[in-house]
């Protein structure tokens, strides 16, 4: 078993090293002039390692936010016991870091993918970190008398993914135009008035 386990985890490891490799490259070129050699190279693995993980370098894009997952753990780690506000807020500002990050371009080409292949629902599912732990800040948040009566933790925290992701995909549309973060800040506080209202 511990073989296994440890098998496992390398594989975890080497799977992450090629997205975040991926994403370094992708942050200075276009996603179609960033060839596999090219990720491999800066991953320090070879291109078989690769392909046992990943079909192609489209396939990235089906785990394109997996690497938001690991940096909102870490973002999160050790603010267990902070008010559901801030920690919502944390989480907030992570994803606006991270998708500012990536770039507008590489964004696009993120949800490009999604559209062109609407059966690969990887980025929408419910078991996700960064999805659990919004769901966790505003059951923590209806606990501490955050949000109103009629509204359901479940319902707000779709409400609030689907209401930032809008406002990513508006950023894209205007090519990165305005600074995310500060946009996804007001939003927030506007939300955290009606919430309460």
């Amino acid at each position: 078993m511990e073989y296994y386990q440890r098998r496992k985890e390398q594989a975890r490891q080497t799977e992450q090293a090629i997205l975040q490799a991926a994403l370094e490259l992708c942050r200075t070129r276009s996603f179609d002039k960033v060839s596999v050699r090219d990720i491999c190279r800066r991953a320090g693995i070879t291109t078989g390692a690769f392909y046992h993980h990943f079909s192609s370098k489209e396939d990235l894009l089906s785990q394109g936010f997996t690497p938001l997952d690991r940096q909102m753990e870490r973002a999160l780690d050790g603010h267990e016991g902070d008010p559901a506000q801030d920690r919502l807020g944390r989480i907030l500002s992570t994803y606006a870091l991270f998708v500012d990050t990536l770039g507008w371009e590489l964004a696009a080409r993120y949800y490009q993918h999604r559209l062109d292949n609407p059966d690969d629902a990887a980025s929408v599912d419910p078991t996700r970190y960064t999805l659990r732990a919004i769901l966790d800040c505003l059951e923590q948040g209806r606990r501490e008398g955050l949000l109103s009566e009629g509204i359901a933790p479940q319902w707000a925290a779709d409400f609030c993914f689907r209401h930032f992701r809008g406002v990513v995909i508006d950023w894209i549309l205007h090519r990165g135009g305005y600074p995310l973060l500060a946009k996804l800040e007001q939003d927030y506080t506007f939300f955290q008035k009606a919430f309460r209202a």
